[in-house]
């Protein structure tokens, strides 16, 4: 029982710095010991007409074998919509029982304020609010909102042409690093279509010099089976606790494909606590958005229950 309760605390918190990391300042910390949050949700992030606030608490038992505990705050929300917004909602839990599912919500959420606001008039007049902030989680970072627009992921012809792609290098994107209290962080990215790929990139990166003096160098991939309709997916810790897991996982909600991100930690000699999780996932998160690799809610729903967790334990340490 002891040992179930702990499972689903651990993923509970790796969906918890998933969400942080995907949202940034929209997410918002109410209650940390309850595990209260509450997530600022609008149509449009530079223009928006209409915003809704979801308040979500999440029992012991979740994602196992109980939803979140949530509720919806507008002020223009009538009963019905209401009604129609929770119907969706536990649509989508039932779809997806014992699954992470707080993404898939914020994003149907999200559909329905987007459908609403190209059927009215201008959103109601609400004066803006501001917020209280967790200094201790957005001080630091800044994340780009990307305006929504359909994305294009990367898709590669495994068939004919897959041996001749195996053979070649990927390309290597490299993020805009991160440094808190002389920590840096920086994400690397590359398009992979089978594990001799990923140690192609990790060798290509250990050539320079800088990337090879890291701290750590987290990684974590996912590649699409076609053919059995499954992830291969794995990730490395490097020495760093439980980092790889926590990137794996927030590549699962994001639902990526075919793509593997690698973090590079060096460690200025003082430590970070639960912060480096938040930076490594910014990095991760941001580089991901920026090579439009994050998919539609609808495809996210659609292959989160199909996913084969491959992961290895590493040892843990904090620098």
């Amino acid at each position: 029982m002891a040992e179930g309760d702990a499972g689903s605390d651990q993923r509970q918190n790796e969906e918890i710095e998933a969400m942080a990391a995907i949202y940034g300042e929209e997410w918002c910390v109410i209650d940390d010991c309850a595990k209260i949050f509450c997530i600022r949700i609008s149509d449009d992030i530079d223009d928006p007409k209409w915003t809704l606030c979801l308040q979500v608490m999440l029992p012991n038992e979740y994602p196992g074998t109980a939803p979140p505990i949530y509720q919806l705050n507008a002020p223009w929300l009538t009963g019905q919509e209401r009604a129609d917004l929770s119907n969706s909602l536990e649509e989508i839990y039932i779809e997806n029982i014992g699954e992470s599912i707080l993404y898939l919500w914020v994003e149907k959420i999200r559909d329905v304020l987007i459908q609403k606001s190209q059927m009215t008039e201008p959103g109601p007049d609400i004066k803006k609010k501001t917020e209280e902030e967790d200094v201790e989680c957005d001080e630091d970072i800044i994340l780009a909102c990307q305006p929504e627009n359909p994305v294009k992921a990367l898709h590669f012809d495994i068939s004919k042409n897959r041996t001749i792609e195996i053979e070649e290098l990927p390309p290597i994107d490299h993020g805009i690093p991160i440094t808190d209290r002389r920590s840096t962080f920086q994400a690397h990215l590359a398009p992979v279509v089978c594990p001799k790929q990923v140690k192609m990139v990790l060798a290509k990166l250990y050539e320079n010099k800088k990337i090879a003096s890291a701290t750590h160098n987290i990684y974590a991939y996912r590649i699409y089976c076609e053919d059995k309709q499954t992830f291969l997916q794995d990730c490395e810790d490097d020495g760093e606790t439980a980092a790889g897991g926590r990137l794996l996982h927030l590549m699962e909600i994001l639902n990526v494909r075919n793509v593997m991100v690698v973090v590079s930690r060096w460690y200025g000699g003082i430590l970070l606590g639960p912060d480096r999780f938040k930076h490594i996932n910014n990095c991760a998160r941001n580089i991901l958005v920026e090579k439009n690799y994050t998919n539609s809610p609808e495809e996210s729903s659609k292959a989160l229950g199909k996913n084969k967790k491959v992961r290895k334990d590493k040892k843990r340490s904090e620098h």
